[in-house]
Formats: C-alpha cells, structure tokens, sequence
C-alpha cells in the first residue's frame, strides 16, 4: 500500500486531521506536538484519542508522524535551551503513548561553535535520558541539510548518534529528500549509490520515514530550502524513482513542501499517478 501524506494542523485534534488527510487524497499525516516555535502543549483529549483510533481503523490510516518543534536544540550550549529540549521531548513521548506504536521526528540540532563531536555526544545524551524501554513509540533522527552548525547531514553523524544511545531499539531516521539533496547525496542521478550509503553507514531497517519535499536549491547547497514537487532541482522523474524503489515503497511519505492544502492535494495526486502497483 502506498502511504503518503502531508503535514496538518493539530489545533482541531487528532480525529479532524485523520480526516482531512482522506479529504486531501492521503492516508496518513505528520503535525507538530505544539506549537513549533515551542510552548505548553494541549492537554490530551482522550476521547478525540478513541474516536481517532476508530476512525483511523475503518480507513486505513497508519504510520502518522509527530514532528517536534523546530526550536528545541538537543545540543545547544546553553544549559537552559538544553534543559527546554529535553523537558519538551520527555513530555511529548509521554503524550504520544496515547497513539501506541508511532513515529515521532526531530531535528538532532546544532552545535553551535562547539563541533561537532561535542554535538553528538549531547544529542545521545540527551536522547538516554528521555528514552525508556516499555516506549512504544520510535523516535526518528531527521537527515539535515547542514547548513550552519547542524549536526546530521552525513549519514555517518547519525550513525554516531545511534551508536552511543543506550536503548537504539527505540531509534530510527526520517530521511528529507531536499534535506539529503542539499546536503550532497545525488539522490536524482545515483539514487541506488545514496541508498547503498545509507544501508553501509546506517543500515536501511532503520529507515521509517520519508520526507519528500523538492529543493529550491542545486546538489550540495547546504540551503534547506523546500519546494513543491517537480518544481525543483529534483524534479518528478527522480521521485518517480523515489516512490517505486524497492527499499522505499513500503515507507510512510509526508509532505512539507510550501503550500496550502490545496496544493497538497494536487502532489498528493501527482505523486499517486507516478506510483507503479
């Protein structure tokens, strides 16, 4: 089954996006845990968590997402930033055990001036204290596109954060297609190379999600800058390929590409049309 997405807004709760993912031509979502910018998330209401699960069984929808929010920094330098990461990503896993056995993304971080070993050793530090062994949820390191001090845009980096984890049962990687572009991987002319990278440095079980997003920038950029597909430096051929290859068309896809839903709608039928079943 080809499952694919896009991103929605949680304000209305989880049984409203489970279905304007239908309404849109999909049969899965990503959303943010609370605002991305940060802050106290809503209390859990547990009957949209029932009727969601309801809802979600007689349609066929799977594999939803929660992303973090884009400020939480798993390796600042700043204690008190530190401090705001954990204690948010604590909160959310906590929160997602009430949709048992999901994904749940976020950006591994940046340095911030002080290297990227220092970077790693945070991150899976802060990863053992937030992790515990009856989760059901796994929680997904995002490839980056490295610009700035990021810490993720090889898969070696990822590779290193995994390896120092205590529980890395609970781990697994979201790969973002223009992340991944921009950050030198050619996935539009050696798609077979990239992955055989990937399986080398990560191993390609622990792949649980796709971001599919074109770039607006050219190979090696370090920009991370998305666009809608077809319209960028990736173009519809290459994720044609995408979609049908055999070590990714049984992944989860979710959209973050610049647009209204609208527009999701229509690369969510574009994208069903270049599926081959």
């Amino acid at each position: 089954m080809f499952t694919i997405g896009c991103h929605l807004s949680a304000s209305k709760g989880y049984l409203a996006m489970a279905k304007q993912a239908l309404e849109l031509g999909g049969n899965t979502f990503q959303f943010f845990t609370r605002n991305p910018r940060g802050g106290t998330a809503k209390p859990v209401d547990e009957a949209d968590v029932a009727a969601f699960h309801a809802f979600a069984a007689q349609n066929g929808i799977r594999t939803i997402l929660a992303h973090a929010p884009y400020t939480l920094n798993a390796c600042a330098a700043d204690e008190r930033v530190m401090e705001f990461c954990l204690m948010t990503m604590k909160d959310d896993l906590e929160r997602m055990e009430y949709t048992p056995g999901q994904l749940y993304n976020f950006h591994p971080g940046s340095h911030v001036k002080q290297g990227v070993e220092v970077g790693i050793e945070k991150i899976a530090a802060t990863l053992n204290q937030i992790l515990w062994p009856e989760m059901t949820t796994t929680v997904l390191l995002e490839t980056m596109a490295g610009k700035g001090s990021e810490v993720g845009a090889t898969f070696e980096e990822l590779r290193a954060i995994i390896d120092r984890v205590e529980l890395p049962d609970k781990l697994g990687v979201c790969l973002d297609t223009c992340h991944v572009h921009d950050g030198g991987y050619d996935i539009v002319n050696n798609l077979d190379g990239v992955l055989e990278q990937f399986d080398h440095s990560i191993g390609l079980h622990r792949l649980r999600a796709i971001h599919i997003n074109d770039s607006k920038n050219p190979l090696a950029a370090h920009k991370d800058r998305h666009e809608k597909i077809g319209q960028g430096y990736i173009g519809t051929d290459a994720f044609a390929r995408i979609i049908n290859h055999p070590a990714l068309r049984d992944l989860p896809f979710y959209l973050e590409t610049p647009n209204e839903l609208d527009g999701y709608a229509a690369e969510i039928a574009l994208l069903r049309s270049l599926r081959k079943e």
